[in-house]
C-alpha cells in the first residue's frame, strides 16, 4: 500500500506541476489568455481518460492471459517500469530547470496565433504521459495482476492523490526549507531506489523461470538484521531491492543496475550544465 501510495503521489505532483504553470499563466494573463482555460482543462480530461484507458486495458489483458503467459507479461511490465522510471528521472534533470520557461514560450506562440488546441494537445500529453508512466509503475508493483483491484489498493490511490493536492499547495506557497528544487531532489533518490526494487523484482523473475542462472543460491543471510518476508523489511525490499538472502545473480543485477543509473545521471547532470551555460552566454 505504502509503494502504491508513493508513486501516486510523486506522479500526481508532476502532472499537477506542469497544470498549475500553464493555469497561472493562462489565468494571470490578458483577456485574450484567459480564452485558453477552456482548452486546459480540457486537456487535462483527454489526459486522464488515456490514463484510465490504458489501466483497464492493462486489467483486462491480465485475465486474457494464463500460465505462463501472464507471467512473462507481468515480468515485461516490472522491468518497462523500471526503465520508465530511470527515463523520467533523466528527463526531469535535464528538463527541470527549464521546464517552466519553455511551457511559457509554448503558450505565447499558442495566444499569438489564436491556436489554443494547441494547449489541449499539450496538456493531454502532459497528462498522460504521467497517467500512463503511473499506470505501468502501479501494475509493476502488483496493482491488478490478479485481474482485479483491492479496497486497499483504491484507498493508497487516493490517500496519494491527496496528497499530491497538498504537497502541490504547500509548494506554491514557497519557502527555503520545502521548495520544488529539494523536492524533486529527493523524490529523485527514491525514484531511483524504487527502479532498483522493480529491477530485483524482474530479475526474481526471470530467474523463477530459470531464464537466469542464479550462479550462487545464496550469498549471504542478513535475516537477522531485517528480514524480507517481515511486513517493514518487504516494504523496504520493494522500495530499494534489497534482499536478506540474495542469490549471486541478484547482487550482479543490483550492482549493474547502479553502475548504469551512475553513470546516466552523471551524463545528465553534464548536458544540463551545457545547456544552462548557453543559455546564459
Amino acid at each position: 500500500m505504502g509503494q502504491v501510495m508513493f508513486v501516486v503521489w510523486r506522479e500526481s505532483v508532476e502532472a499537477l506541476l506542469v497544470v498549475g504553470i500553464l493555469y497561472a499563466w493562462l489565468k494571470n494573463g490578458d483577456a485574450g489568455a484567459r480564452r485558453g482555460l477552456p482548452y486546459l482543462w480540457g486537456g487535462v480530461a483527454l489526459g486522464v481518460l488515456a490514463a484510465v484507458a490504458l489501466g483497464a486495458a492493462l486489467v483486462g489483458f491480465t485475465e486474457v492471459l494464463s500460465g505462463d503467459a501472464q507471467d512473462y507479461f507481468q515480468t515485461a511490465m516490472v522491468l518497462v517500469a523500471c526503465v520508465l522510471i530511470v527515463q523520467m528521472v533523466l528527463w526531469m534533470k535535464q528538463h527541470g530547470r527549464t521546464l517552466k520557461r519553455e511551457m511559457e514560450h509554448s503558450l505565447e506562440a499558442s495566444a499569438r496565433d489564436a491556436k489554443w488546441w494547441g494547449v489541449t494537445a499539450l496538456v493531454a500529453l502532459a497528462i498522460a504521459r504521467e497517467g500512463s508512466e503511473t499506470v505501468i509503475f502501479l501494475y509493476g508493483l502488483g496493482f491488478g495482476q490478479s485481474g482485479h483491484v483491492d479496497v486497499s489498493q483504491y484507498l493508497a490511490v487516493a490517500i496519494g492523490l491527496a496528497l499530491a493536492f497538498l504537497t502541490f499547495y504547500v509548494l506554491q506557497l514557497g519557502g527555503k526549507v520545502f521548495s520544488w528544487r529539494h523536492f524533486f531532489r529527493v523524490t529523485e533518490i527514491m525514484l531511483l531506489l524504487l527502479g532498483a526494487g522493480l529491477f530485483q523484482t524482474g530479475v526474481d523473475k526471470l530467474i523463477d523461470k530459470e531464464i537466469l542462472p542464479t550462479l550462487i543460491d545464496q550469498v549471504w543471510n542478513a535475516s537477522a538484521l531485517l528480514d524480507d518476508s517481515s511486513t517493514f523489511g518487504s516494504l523496504v525490499a520493494t522500495l530499494t531491492g534489497y534482499r536478506a538472502h540474495p542469490a549471486l545473480m541478484n547482487v550482479i543485477a543490483f550492482a549493474a543496475y547502479w553502475g548504469v543509473v551512475w553513470l546516466l545521471v552523471r551524463r545528465a547532470n553534464g548536458r544540463a550544465a551545457a545547456i544552462g551555460k548557453r543559455r546564459a552566454a
